[in-house]
C-alpha cells in the first residue's frame, strides 16, 4: 500500500515560500531591492499620505542614520520601530534594557507610514530635533558652509556628508526655502546630520555680517565670478557660500560676501551640482587652511 505525500509536499513548499519570502524581505530592508508597491499596475498607492507630524516630532530611518542618531547623546529618542532583521544588524542586544520604547515591525508596516519609495531598511526612530545651535559656537571653526535657499534635501544631505568629510564646522541655511531636519535629509546624509551643527536662520546678510566680526573670509560661489577660487583664500578662517541650482546666489547675498569666486574647469561643461561644487570648493579651502 503507497503511502499518501500529499501532505509532506504542502509542508515542504510551505517551509520553502517562508524562507524565500525572509530572504526577499531582508534584501529590501537592506535596501538591495524596492519595496513592491502598493497596487498592481506599479504605481505609487494614491491613498497613501505622508503622517502629520508636530513641529518638534521627526522620523528618521535607514539602518546608518538610525545607529548615528542613537550614538548621538543630544538626540532625546522617543521610539524605536524595527523589525527583526535591523534589530539583528543595529545590534541593540537586550531591547527591555534600552532607555526608550522599541516596537517590532514588518516592513510593510513602516511602508505604510514611511511611503512606498522610503529605503528604511526595516528601522524608523521617532525623535525630537535637535538642539539649536548659536553662531557664536562657531568662533573656533576654521571651515563653515552656508547655503542660500538650497530647496533639495537630497543635495542638502549629500552637501551635509561631504562637510563632515571635511571636518567643518557647521552647515548654515535659511529657515524658508531650505528643507527642515526629515528623514529624507538624514537618509541622504547618511549619518551626517548627528555629526555636524545644522543651523537655520531667519536673515542670511545679517547672518554673514555677524561671520565677518567673527573674523570670517565669506567666498560666494558664482560661475560668472570675477576670480578663481584658489585665489580668493585668506585668513585662516572661511566660510564658503552657495546658491541655488538655477538661481545661484540672490543679489543680496553676492553684495554681502566679502568675495565671488568660480570654479574653473577646463571642460566643455561649465557648471556643476551644487554638492559636487561644494566638495570641490571645501577641498580648496582645506589646502590653503593647511598651508
Amino acid at each position: 500500500m503507497s503511502k499518501d505525500k500529499t501532505g509532506d509536499k504542502s509542508a515542504r513548499d510551505t517551509h520553502y515560500a517562508n524562507l524565500r519570502r525572509a530572504h526577499r524581505d531582508g534584501r529590501r530592508e537592506r535596501g538591495e531591492i524596492p519595496t513592491p508597491r502598493q497596487d498592481k499596475r506599479g504605481k505609487p498607492s494614491a491613498d497613501w499620505k505622508p503622517p502629520a507630524l508636530a513641529p518638534d516630532q521627526v522620523l528618521l530611518y535607514g539602518l546608518h542614520t538610525v545607529r548615528a542618531a542613537l550614538d548621538n547623546p543630544e538626540r532625546r529618542i522617543i521610539r524605536l520601530s524595527v523589525t527583526q532583521n535591523a534589530a539583528a544588524r543595529l545590534d541593540l542586544g537586550d531591547s527591555a534594557a534600552l532607555p526608550f520604547p522599541v516596537e517590532t515591525v514588518t516592513p510593510q508596516e513602516l511602508d505604510r507610514i514611511l511611503g512606498p519609495d522610503a529605503i528604511h531598511q526595516g528601522v524608523m526612530l521617532e525623535t525630537r530635533p535637535l538642539p539649536h545651535r548659536k553662531l557664536e559656537a562657531l568662533r573656533d571653526c576654521p571651515l563653515i558652509l552656508v547655503l542660500d535657499q538650497v530647496t533639495d534635501p537630497h543635495n542638502v544631505g549629500a552637501i551635509m556628508r561631504s562637510a563632515v568629510a571635511f571636518d567643518a564646522g557647521a552647515l548654515i541655511t535659511t529657515m524658508r526655502h531650505s528643507p527642515t531636519e526629515s528623514g529624507v535629509l538624514a537618509k541622504s546624509a547618511s549619518g551626517a546630520l548627528e555629526l555636524i551643527p545644522y543651523i537655520q536662520i531667519s536673515n542670511l546678510a545679517d547672518t554673514i555680517d555677524e561671520l565677518h566680526a567673527l573674523g570670517f573670509m565669506t567666498i560666494g560661489l558664482d560661475s560668472e565670478g570675477p576670480q578663481p577660487l584658489e585665489g580668493t583664500f585668506a585668513g585662516d578662517k572661511i566660510a564658503l557660500v552657495l546658491g541655488s541650482e538655477g538661481k545661484g546666489l540672490r543679489q543680496k547675498t553676492r553684495q554681502t560676501v566679502k568675495a565671488l569666486a568660480r570654479l574653473d574647469m577646463p571642460g566643455a561643461i561649465k557648471s556643476l551640482n551644487v554638492s559636487n561644487a561644494a566638495a570641490i570648493a571645501m577641498y580648496a579651502a582645506r589646502h590653503h587652511l593647511k598651508g
